[in-house]
Order: structure tokens, then C-alpha cells, then sequence
């Protein structure tokens, strides 16, 4: 089956986000995407791009809101002895619960004055993904990996997602979580040209396909539909057997 019948088959026939979009998909033999559909409207230097620190929220308090009440469900609770966390995209704010702490928290971000100002983070990183994906990082090193907003600007996912996975401990979380809103000229095409179940099924592919996770789950968390931001999450763990 060719990528396009493959889209129409799984996605045209919802119009809004489905908590069931991932399930039973029947994901093709190889990767459904071409290198075209992840090319950006603005394809100037992303470290040119984010160089100007910007302290502001990109959702709304309402789903700013609804993502820690997830996370503070899904955690390990505050203060575990061995915890590592690495909030990849990361910038001046995490969501994390308030008070949350662990023993290693790592922000990976484009901007150090962002960064600097995190409270949560223990530790911080300046890498660029689109152009060095590989993370610096130990294998089985992070029970969770999360990234806000932000999947929707790598241009090279399965890269990414790969390594997620090896740094990673087995049975370790990876949650990403995104909206309808974004930088869309930095966004990859396949994201803008399409909508939020869409989105979800991007997202699970990237888990499919980079191997050694679980099959992925969506879940909606929007606090207020039609009266706030949404809020979507596309989340998997490690096998065990990774």
C-alpha cells in the first residue's frame, strides 16, 4: 500500500482528534514519509532562529494546566532515589508539578538563557536535534523523556526517537505532548498540511518505527475544548527486551 492510500485509509475519515486514532493501526512495512515532508517554509538556521530568548508560554494556562496534572498521574513521584528525567525542546519553563523534584533533571533546548532560568532542571544541554541528533547521553540512562510543543520541529524524527530509545531505561516513559499551535514556519510540512488525529498518527509512527517501544497510545487532555488550547499527548514506553 502506497503512502497516500495508506493516509486516506487511517486518517481522512476523522476530522477531529481520537483517542482511538492509534489503535489497531496497521502501519506499513516501511517509514510513509518522504524527505519533502519534513522540510520547513523557513529553512534558515534554527540556532539563528532561537537565539533571542523568549519568555513566554506557548499554550495557554488552561493547558499549561492540564499537562502537569498529566505528568503528576504519569511521574515517579517526587524525590526518587535513582530518578533521571530529560525534558528534550526544552526552554524557561518545564509544566512539571510544583515542588517536583528529582535527582537528575536535564533541560535539552536551543536557547542557554532559557535554560538557565528553568527552575526544575538540575542541568542543562545546547543541541540543535535538526542538525545533531544523536543525544549525549549513556545508554538505560532516563526514566522519562518528555517534549512539549515542540515534536512538530524535528526534521529528522526517527534519529531522534532512536536514540530516545536508547537512552532510555527498559520500561522507561517517553510522552510527547503538542496542540494546534506552533512556529509554523519552522514546523515540517507534513505537520502543518495536516490536523490533530493526523498529528497523533505522525507522532505514533515515529515511535512505530524507530523501534524498541511499545506500541503508542494518544490521549486528549484539553481542558475546555473550543474555549482553550487543546492539548494532545502521543506517549510509549521502552520494551523491556530494548
Amino acid at each position: 500500500m502506497n503512502r497516500s492510500a495508506w493516509w486516506s485509509l487511517i486518517a481522512s475519515s476523522v476530522s477531529c482528534f481520537s483517542v482511538h486514532a492509534l489503535q489497531n493501526v496497521e502501519w506499513p512495512e516501511q517509514f510513509p514519509f518522504k524527505d519533502e515532508d519534513f522540510q520547513r517554509f523557513d529553512e534558515t538556521s534554527d540556532s539563528l532562529f532561537y537565539e533571542a530568548p523568549r519568555f513566554v508560554t506557548h499554550i495557554d494556562d488552561a493547558a499549561i494546566a492540564a499537562l502537569t496534572k498529566y505528568y503528576s498521574e504519569v511521574f515517579p513521584p517526587s524525590n526518587t532515589p535513582g530518578v533521571s528525567i530529560l525534558d528534550m525542546c526544552s526552554s524557561w519553563v518545564s509544566h512539571f508539578p510544583k515542588g517536583y523534584k528529582q535527582e537528575r533533571v536535564v533541560g535539552m533546548g536551543m536557547n542557554e538563557e532559557e535554560l538557565k532560568r528553568n527552575p526544575v532542571l538540575t542541568e542543562y544541554v545546547v543541541q540543535d536535534l535538526n542538525l545533531k541528533p544523536k543525544l549525549p547521553f549513556e545508554d538505560n540512562s532516563f526514566d522519562v523523556i518528555t517534549n512539549v510543543v515542540s515534536v512538530d520541529y524535528l526534521t529528522k524524527p526517527l534519529d531522534v526517537f532512536k536514540e530516545m530509545c536508547r537512552i532510555l531505561k527498559p520500561g522507561g516513559l517517553a510522552i510527547m505532548s503538542f496542540s494546534n499551535r506552533c512556529f509554523w514556519t519552522k514546523a515540517i510540512s507534513i505537520w502543518t498540511s495536516t490536523g490533530d488525529t493526523d498529528h497523533a498518527l505522525i507522532v505514533g509512527s515515529y515511535f512505530h518505527y524507530a523501534g524498541g517501544f511499545e506500541p503508542p497510545q494518544a490521549v486528549d487532555i484539553s481542558p475546555n475544548p473550543g474555549r482553550s488550547d487543546p492539548m494532545y499527548i502521543v506517549y510509549s514506553r521502552k520494551l523491556s527486551t530494548a
